[in-house]
């Protein structure tokens, strides 16, 4: 039987300044945009796609019911970057459990952006 869900394709992080917020997340995540547009400001991050798209109407408090770790080789450095990007702490690089060590942080907008390092992690094709 075919599998129905393919896996994580993207990411969208909302914001109230896309055109600060397009500089911020070239510059944490090391990569310019491959589509630049008004309404919405994609990333390639590893064969997923990060999107950013305007806060329609006043921004409002961010929940923090979901969250979206990014895949790092080392959780404590690329936190340290994040943070010198202008990032603020959410939840200090902690190991989960065997080598996998997790962390978070918040971006100027207040998303939450999670850092991981696990090594049993394989992509299925």
């Amino acid at each position: 039987m075919k599998k129905k869900i393919l896996g994580l394709r993207t990411t969208i992080y909302k914001v109230s300044d896309i055109a600060k917020a397009q500089k911020w997340y070239a510059d944490a995540f090391e990569t310019k945009p491959y589509f630049d547009e008004p309404f919405y400001v994609g990333f390639n991050i590893g064969g997923y796609e990060l999107g950013l798209q305007p806060e329609e109407g006043i921004a409002q408090t961010k929940g923090e019911s979901v969250l979206t770790y990014w895949g790092v080789d080392n959780v404590e450095s690329e936190y340290m970057r994040f943070l010198n990007c202008g990032a603020t702490e959410h939840e200090l690089p902690q190991n989960v459990g065997g080598e996998i060590v997790v962390a978070s942080v918040k971006d100027p907008w207040g998303n939450i952006i999670g850092l991981i390092y696990n090594p049993d992690f394989k992509i299925k094709k």
